[in-house]
């Protein structure tokens, strides 16, 4: 998922990246710095840490085309989506300064590997809104499903988005690509929901979308 710069048109590059700076804006304003408590930070430093361990391990099979878990909708559950969504630029960037990505890219990326984090915050709201406060709905919902979700619909925005600018055939990309983003829909779902489940019943003050009073009494 990580796309190379070349592959695209100088003026997408330029909107991609003045777009993903005003949203990361949007995001750091949105933030209330000022009183974020210990237990917050640790969970989302930590998942940081480990979503950004977890991009090292890669298949790279084309330009433009590589393959690793996200970790977003993760990250999103446990830091919250403004928290998350910087978490996902410090990443990019940390892989653009060790040359594993491209810094013109890289507002792109951004918007690409946000897709999952969208996508659990939509679930998540339609969760608490139309589903019942269940502990079992939270893990298998808004982690194993939203995980899925999130890869399979970033795998399809990276194919659409590498043969709408034509560098490769959508044939390509939908015969020899495309089922590979769905094949890592399930590993994707199944770490995101072991995690969580872990996550919410020994550290739960680490989890920023996890209310014990909401989901449990």
């Amino acid at each position: 998922m990580n796309l190379a710069a070349a592959q695209f048109p100088d003026d997408i590059l330029a909107v991609a990246g003045v777009l993903a700076a005003v949203l990361l804006v949007r995001a750091a304003w949105r933030i209330p710095w000022l009183t974020q408590t210990q237990h917050a930070l640790t969970g989302w430093f930590g998942a940081t840490v480990v979503v950004l361990g977890m991009w090292q391990l890669k298949a790279s099979i084309q330009p433009g085309l590589s393959f690793h878990l996200l970790g977003a909708t993760a990250l999103t559950l446990i830091a919250g989506r403004d928290r998350a969504l910087l978490s996902i630029a410090a990443i990019l960037a940390g892989e653009a300064a060790y040359a594993h990505g491209e810094w013109a890219s890289l507002g792109l990326n951004w918007l690409v590997c946000s897709t999952p984090v969208w996508i659990t915050v939509l679930l998540l709201r339609l969760s608490r809104a139309r589903m019942p406060a269940n502990y079992f709905v939270y893990i298998f919902f808004n982690a194993f499903a939203a995980g899925a979700i999130g890869m399979w619909l970033t795998g399809l925005v990276t194919c659409v988005l590498l043969g709408t600018a034509g560098a490769y055939p959508f044939s390509f990309l939908l015969e020899e690509q495309l089922p590979y983003y769905f094949l890592m829909g399930w590993p994707e779902a199944f770490s995101t929901g072991l995690n969580l489940s872990i996550l919410v019943v020994y550290r739960p003050q680490w989890v920023t979308t996890f209310d014990d009073d909401f989901y449990l009494r």
